[in-house]
């Protein structure tokens, strides 16, 4: 048994987009003990967790990047397929992309319709304000200002703002799909989501606004708030059906902590699941594959993975303008590292995907079925091949299906809490998710042809010239399309068969345990997924609080 000091009244295990917020709400007013587990490191003293630009080197680290891979996709060409994630303070946040966006109201709407009371766009969207500082909002007045409040927040933590500079690539799609017919829109996370424009930002001060940085470095010092790093949980404790504690391990030592209140999930699609197989909860023949004792059956842990998959239009341009490892480039960074080493300022600055699109593949689609993202640099397969970024100047438009049909899972490769999950996304297994992202390319391609594009093009690198056929377009899809890092679904919120978790988001049958993370999604919302993360951490902690206050 724990002594006294290793009891808590809530134990948070994942300090990531979620975790961090659970953790801080629940601590802020002093009446509850709380640990927050991460198996990770310090985020504090990584400069590249900081700076915007500083995912292409954290894509290659082993300490701050889980660095997950899938099992071979057979539906595009059995290709084994990187998946990122973060591993540090704030979790995904320290090595995203910085891109704020919420999703499409109809995403929430369809959640509630599915059985999940509360989770309607009007209900949750006051915890997307309450997270928020929005630097457009707090420079506003009158009726500008009045129009911005009906969507954003002030207060929160988490500083969202226009880049301090922007591309010229990125100015030139916003013009050029304007010409293609899109409306501009000033803000994806407003009124309408349809459109052409900048992305904003998760970012303050010329540096990245990690929720770490946002939710956890203020509040450090909370005496009843105890942050541990590198503590790699192994299982939760469960006695009588209900969650009593964690076990993990830090230092090479094996600790087990209690807790009086509840345990609460904040891993993320993988590491979640992954927890709760190790625990004993989740399909029985999962469980016995592996000589895990069976605490209670739960079919849907680890099923319903969905995940955005992406692929990129590489247009090679004759300008330096885009960002590039060339070597005629290399001054250019020294500028470009003083200026932000000493001001905060300059091209990395940049968050990759500057500006963007939500577009509808086809004209009778409802809403928009595809997100674009303009990245000034040619793809370089999540970073681990920059031979392109060294050979070229070129930019990227890169397209995802918004809401694909093709489900996958998580499993255990062992009963080794240290191994990796299995992931299996199962990515295309569905034709409409491939038929979409060859509309998607196509609708890239006019976006690129424009003129204010068209004065930059020099070649099209990907797909190429010589692919034009439907067929030969699928055929590319598969062999190259990625993930665009949002995988959700995996313990999921409901009320059917395969729900993991109730609206309240408690674990089905088990007492005193929840998931609070984009795990809980029954289904991937219309764009990035820190936001809906970061809104998901807020609901969660209110609810947690609410339900300590009523008893």
């Amino acid at each position: 048994m724990a002594d006294s000091q290793d009891e808590y009244d809530y134990i948070v295990v994942g300090a990531g987009s979620s975790g961090c917020v659970v953790a801080n709400r629940l601590s802020a007013d002093g009446r509850f003990r709380v640990l927050l587990l991460e198996a990770g490191p310090s985020d504090r003293w990584n400069p590249f967790i900081h700076m915007p630009m500083g995912p292409i080197q954290l894509m290659h680290s082993r300490r701050f990047n889980w660095r997950f891979w899938t099992t071979p996709q057979r539906h595009l060409g059995n290709r084994v397929m990187f998946q990122p994630r973060g591993k540090t303070l704030g979790g995904s946040s320290s090595i995203n992309g910085c891109v704020y966006i919420r999703g499409h109201a109809w995403d929430y709407d369809h959640w509630a319709e599915l059985g999940c009371a509360g989770w309607s766009y009007r209900e949750v969207l006051p915890y997307f304000k309450q997270s928020e500082h929005y630097e457009p909002l707090a420079a506003a007045a009158g009726e500008e200002a009045r129009s911005l409040a009906e969507y954003h927040g002030q207060h929160g933590p988490l500083n969202v703002k226009d880049r301090s500079s922007t591309n010229r690539m990125g100015l030139a799609f916003v013009e050029a799909g304007q010409q293609a017919g899109l409306a501009l829109n000033d803000d994806f996370n407003g009124a309408h989501q349809e459109g052409v424009g900048l992305y904003r930002a998760f970012q303050q001060d010329g540096q990245r606004c990690s929720n770490a940085r946002a939710y956890l470095w203020p509040v450090r010092n909370r005496p009843n708030l105890t942050v541990l790093s590198g503590a790699h949980a192994t299982r939760v404790l469960l006695q009588d059906k209900r969650a009593v504690g964690v076990e993990y391990r830090r230092g090479g030592a094996l600790h087990q902590a209690r807790a009086r209140r509840e345990v609460i999930l904040c891993g993320g699609a993988f590491n979640s699941p992954q927890l709760l197989l190790l625990s004993g909860i989740g399909p029985r023949e999962e469980l016995q594959q592996h000589g895990i004792p069976l605490a209670h059956e739960l079919p849907g842990v680890g099923q319903s993975l969905q995940d955005h998959l992406d692929i990129f239009l590489v247009m090679r341009t004759r300008t330096h303008d885009p960002m590039s490892f060339h070597p005629t480039a290399w001054w250019r960074w020294v500028i470009q590292m003083f200026d932000y080493v000493f001001f905060k300022r300059g091209e990395l600055t940049h968050n990759p995907g500057e500006a963007g699109a939500f577009i509808r593949s086809q004209p009778d689609e409802p809403i928009p079925d595809l997100q674009l993202h303009l990245i000034p640099v040619p793809a370089t397969r999540h970073a681990l091949n920059l031979w392109p970024a060294l050979k070229w100047y070129a930019y990227s438009i890169m397209v995802y299906d918004n809401r694909p049909l093709s489900r996958g899972r998580v499993g255990l490769r062992s009963a080794d809490p240290f191994a990796p999950p299995l992931i299996d996304p199962n990515y295309a297994a569905h034709q409409r998710d491939v038929d979409r992202l060859v509309r998607g390319v196509k609708l890239a391609r006019t976006i690129a042809a424009q003129p204010a594009l068209a004065v930059y093009n020099r070649e099209e690198l990907a797909p190429g010239p010589q692919i034009q056929s439907d067929a030969d377009l699928a055929a590319w899809v598969r062999s190259t399309a990625e993930t665009a890092y949002h995988p959700v679904g995996t313990c999921k919120m409901g009320v059917d068969a395969m729900a993991v978790v109730d609206a309240r988001l408690r674990v089905h049958g088990i007492g005193g345990l929840r998931v609070v993370d984009c795990a809980i999604m029954p289904t991937v919302v219309g764009g990035n997924t820190n936001a809906p993360a970061t809104m998901i951490g807020e609901k969660g902690a209110a609810m947690i609080l609410e339900e300590a206050q009523n008893a």
